[in-house]
C-alpha cells in the first residue's frame, strides 16, 4: 500500500540540519508536497567548514533542490548551540515567509562512548547540540506557533523507555532529553493546538554518521526516506488531536497501512531493530 501524502501548499518548515542525511530527506519530501523550507545547518558554501571536514552537501545545495521541486527555500547558516543565532534565524525565517508552521528538530551530535571514555568537552557538545539545541529552536518559535494554524513541533528523538544505557549513556541521555523537551511542550501548548511529537527509526539509517562511526553494514540500514515518510504521515494528522506521541517509524507506518518495507532496505531482508534496541533493550517487532 502506498501512503497518501499531505498537501502542504502554503506551509513553511524550519528544519535543523538539512545539509545531508535524514534532515535533507525530510526537506525534499516536504518540498515535493508544496512546503516551503528553511534549510539550516553549519555547512555553507560561504566558508570552508564543510571542505575542511570532508563534508558533502550544504544548506544552499539543499535549498536549490527544494526549489527544483517547486517550493520556495531560504538557506540560513545555523549553529543550534548559539542562542542569538537561533533567535535571529527564527526571526529571519518568519520575516521572509510571513509564517512558519512546522518546526523540525533534526540536528544532532553523536558519539557512542562510556562515561569514562567520553571527554567532558564531547559530553558538552552532545548536551548543547541535542538537548539545548532542541530547547532553543523550539523556544524561538513557541510564541509564533501559538498564533498559526496547522502548527507542529517535531523532533528526531526516541521514546523514553529506559533509565540507563551502559556503553553510550551520554549520547542516550542527550537524545532522550530531546524527547523530554518535545513531549513536555505537547502539554504546555495543548491549549494552542500545536502538535508536538517525536519520531525515531526502528533500524539504523544510512547516513554519513552511521558510516563514519561504523554502526553496522548496509544489511543493517534503511534509507532516510522511511523517516521522511514518517514525518509526512504525521503531517496528515490534526495537530490539535495528534500530539504528545513518541513514534517508531516502522510501527507508525505499519499502522498507516504499509505492509512491505523492502523499498526502504539497502539489501534484501528487513534489518534488525538496532536503533530501537539502543533505547529499548529487548525491543521486538510487534507480531
Amino acid at each position: 500500500m502506498s501512503l497518501e501524502k499531505p498537501d502542504l501548499s502554503g506551509s513553511t518548515a524550519f528544519i535543523t540540519g538539512t545539509t545531508r542525511g535524514i534532515g535533507k530527506a525530510i526537506a525534499l519530501a516536504l518540498a515535493e508536497q508544496g512546503c516551503n523550507v528553511v534549510s539550516t545547518g553549519k555547512t555553507t558554501e560561504e566558508d570552508d567548514y564543510g571542505e575542511e571536514r570532508d563534508l558533502e552537501g550544504s544548506i544552499e545545495q539543499t535549498a536549490r533542490e527544494v526549489e527544483g521541486r517547486g517550493a520556495e527555500a531560504l538557506p540560513i547558516r545555523l549553529n543550534v548551540r548559539d542562542e542569538g543565532n537561533v533567535r535571529a534565524a527564527a526571526e529571519e525565517a518568519i520575516d521572509h515567509f510571513g509564517e512558519v508552521n512546522i518546526v523540525i528538530n533534526n540536528a544532532s551530535a553523536i558519539q557512542l562512548a562510556t562515561v569514562e571514555e567520553l571527554p567532558p568537552n564531547r559530553f558538552d557538545l552532545l548536551t548543547d547540540v541535542n538537548v539545548r539545541g532542541t530547547y532553543l529552536t523550539s523556544r524561538a518559535f513557541v510564541d509564533h506557533l501559538k498564533g498559526v494554524e496547522d502548527a507542529w513541533i517535531l523532533t528526531n528523538a526516541p521514546p523514553i523507555d529506559v533509565d540507563r544505557s551502559p556503553g553510550q549513556a551520554p549520547y542516550a541521555w542527550s537524545k532522550m532529553g530531546m524527547s523530554f523537551v518535545t513531549l513536555s511542550l505537547a502539554g504546555e501548548l495543548s491549549s494552542h493546538d500545536v502538535g508536538c511529537n517525536t519520531f525515531w527509526p526502528v533500524t539504523a539509517i544510512d547516513t554519513r554518521a552511521t558510516r563514519y562511526f561504523g554502526l553496522g553494514t548496509e544489511d543493517d540500514w534503511r534509507t532516510p526516506e522511511i523517516v521522511s515518510d514518517t514525518v509526512l504521515e504525521i503531517l496528515r494528522r490534526d495537530p490539535a488531536a495528534f500530539t504528545g506521541n513518541a513514534l517508531y517509524d516502522e510501527e507508525f507506518l505499519r499502522e498507516a497501512g504499509v505492509e512491505d518495507f523492502s523499498a526502504y532496505n539497502l539489501t534484501p531482508g528487513d534489518p534488525a531493530p538496532t536503533s530501537a534496541g539502543m533505547f529499548g533493550p529487548g525491543y521486538e517487532r510487534p507480531e
